[in-house]
């Protein structure tokens, strides 16, 4: 069931967010990516530090979304590329994903975007559908090297209207 959209509050991170935002990537990691990953990848990926890094590195740029006064979800968008839109799994089907995407690409067009684009997992299932009815064409795959995981990437693409 869905909550109110008037419950949703989206606004851009703050400083104070960082602890949250990296709990709420390692939520999305530990449901969606580990199942998928070797003992061995696992721990690579956590001694890694990538999350946090990206959280210091690029965290000012994201937008999050608070449901109930919680960080619920985050997007990170620049220029015509979706770098992360990530939902605490149990806050996903509440139109947190939605508003977070609308966010962006309203973002992208208001840049002059003609085309938004983004990446997820050809396993991820539920990512690709929810893309899907968000208009999302499968464009290409290739094999992901940045994570060194084995997975494949799949390239999405939209048009956004004018």
């Amino acid at each position: 069931m869905k909550n109110s959209s008037s419950a949703l509050r989206i606004r851009p991170a703050r400083r104070e967010d960082a602890p949250a935002l990296v709990d709420l990537l390692m939520r999305t990691y530990e449901t969606t990516w580990m199942p998928q990953m070797s003992a061995q990848a696992d721990a690579r990926f956590r001694a890694s530090g990538k999350t946090a890094a990206y959280v210091a590195e690029r965290g000012l740029r994201f937008h999050v979304c608070e449901l109930d006064g919680t960080v619920a979800g985050m997007v990170d968008w620049e220029g015509n590329f979706i770098w992360a839109l990530h939902v605490q799994p149990g806050m996903q089907r509440r139109g947190v994903g939605a508003a977070l995407l609308a966010l962006a690409e309203a973002g992208m067009r208001q840049a002059g975007v003609r085309e938004a684009r983004l990446e997820t997992d050809d396993f991820n299932v539920s990512s690709r559908a929810f893309y899907a009815r968000n208009g999302y064409q499968e464009i290409d795959t290739y094999p992901d090297e940045e994570w060194d995981s084995g997975f494949t990437t799949v390239l999405l693409s939209k048009r956004l209207a004018d």
